[in-house]
């Protein structure tokens, strides 16, 4: 950020920078207040042993302190090389129609709950609503530090078992639904875009009405040749924005087809296959005839699945986020 001419040679790369920097300043400069609350308990220690008042008072302190240091230790768990970046997150209904449908929204409203809950902001920059109800596909964008290193832990297919509210039989119904997570990536090292392989369509942005909905040709749609990658958008108010954001989702389907494509190969070296299949899911959320929500990767498990659809996902992040962790780094 020092270098005189950053902003004019690349503004762009200069704003997400700045961005960067601010972020890495807040967490030094509560690092460095924890340090300071840690040494002032030190301190204070000998004398609360002695005072009833002052001990009650040392226990809410550490208490706060431990809390702290445990969101430091779970910081050191990012370590990829796009973890410091926002994130693209995408939710498809599985087959099922409006079951699926169904559960691909409340899938959408746990992410939005735990974003509100973070100060994390999100917004719709794709939505297909189901004929009936919920939702066929949507893709949002969560433009806040870290998010893809958080919610990669997330991508998969999700599981949902219950009584169905739209059967009259009250018969138990299993639904799936798919989420991708991509970072947002301003460039492409990997993979090279060529603007020749790229055909760009316009058309009317749909909606429930507003200025430029049904009027103009902001909508856009890109289609990428040389690997059949569709994206669109028409959320946002002028074409050159949408095509900005659309370019975007394409830059971080690519990579994510770049990286899927080296677990390929490294399978094949190995000698291992793991098909795709659509029910291998990552997490069940079962809601009658019982109550549990459980993570296959880690085993990891909770009777309370309503508090997890609540937007309380923290737990199955950070013990994903340890198991991978333990797994790259060959720990225990």
């Amino acid at each position: 950020m020092l270098e005189g001419d950053i902003w004019s040679r690349d503004p762009e790369s200069a704003r997400a920078l700045q961005v960067r920097l601010g972020h890495a300043d807040k967490k030094i400069q509560a690092f460095d207040a924890t340090q300071k609350k840690i040494d002032a308990l030190g301190e204070i220690l000998s004398i609360a042993e002695s005072d009833n008042e002052l001990a009650l008072e040392w226990e809410k302190e550490a208490h706060e302190v431990s809390l702290l240091l445990s969101e430091w230790d779970r910081d050191t768990l990012l370590y990829g090389k796009y973890d410091h970046l926002p994130a693209l997150l995408g939710i498809h209904a599985g087959a099922g129609g409006t079951e699926a449908q169904d559960w691909a929204q409340m899938l959408y409203r746990m992410y939005q709950r735990f974003c509100e809950k973070e100060g994390w902001p999100m917004k719709i920059i794709e939505i297909s609503m189901g004929q009936e109800v919920g939702i066929k596909s949507v893709l949002c964008e969560i433009n806040a530090p870290d998010a893809y290193g958080w919610l990669k832990h997330e991508a998969g297919t999700h599981r949902l078992v219950r009584i169905s509210p739209f059967d009259a039989a009250a018969a138990r119904h299993t639904s799936f639904a798919l989420v991708e997570v991509t970072p947002v990536l301003d460039e492409l090292q990997e993979v090279e875009i060529k603007p020749e392989d790229i055909r760009i369509d316009t058309f009317m942005a749909g909606g429930h009405g507003g200025q430029g909905v049904n009027t103009t040709y902001s909508a856009v749609r890109l289609v990428h040749i040389p690997s059949g990658i569709v994206v669109q958008c028409q959320n946002e108010r002028s074409q050159q924005q949408n095509k900005e954001t659309a370019l975007k989702v394409l830059r971080g389907r690519l990579h994510q087809k770049y990286l899927d494509s080296l677990s390929a190969e490294k399978r094949a070296l190995r000698g291992e296959f793991h098909s795709p299949e659509w029910g291998s899911q990552i997490r069940s959320y079962v809601l009658q005839p019982y109550k549990l929500c459980k993570d296959h990767r880690t085993e990891f498990e909770s009777s309370d699945p309503d508090k997890v659809l609540e937007g309380d996902i923290w737990p199955w992040i950070e013990q994903h986020a340890r198991f991978t962790f333990q797994q790259v780094n060959n720990v225990s």
